[in-house]
């Protein structure tokens, strides 16, 4: 833990922006049922953490900290989207 953040589960999050489960839910394209369990997951892809965040206005970053050293973020590079042709 790097010293003053709070520490909130996601739930915990989602409901400080205002957003019910449902609301989320229409914003990612799934069930409600599928955002009360990515809420009770202890593990996921980055990728999926950082949709369910942006989704309600936020911004995911990834901080490491190693010790007797200061804290630096892990810089994301967009996966580039590749464009197929159909034949």
């Amino acid at each position: 833990m790097i010293d003053g953040l709070s520490v909130l589960t996601l739930k915990d999050i989602r409901k400080r922006s205002g957003q019910t489960q449902e609301t989320m839910a229409l914003a990612l394209g799934v069930g409600q049922d599928t955002i009360s369990r990515l809420e009770k997951r202890n593990d996921m892809l980055l990728s999926t953490l950082r949709h369910y965040v942006e989704s309600i206005g936020g911004k995911l970053t990834l901080v490491v900290t190693f010790p007797g050293q200061s804290p630096v973020q892990i810089a994301h590079h967009e996966a580039k989207k590749s464009k197929t042709s159909q034949v």
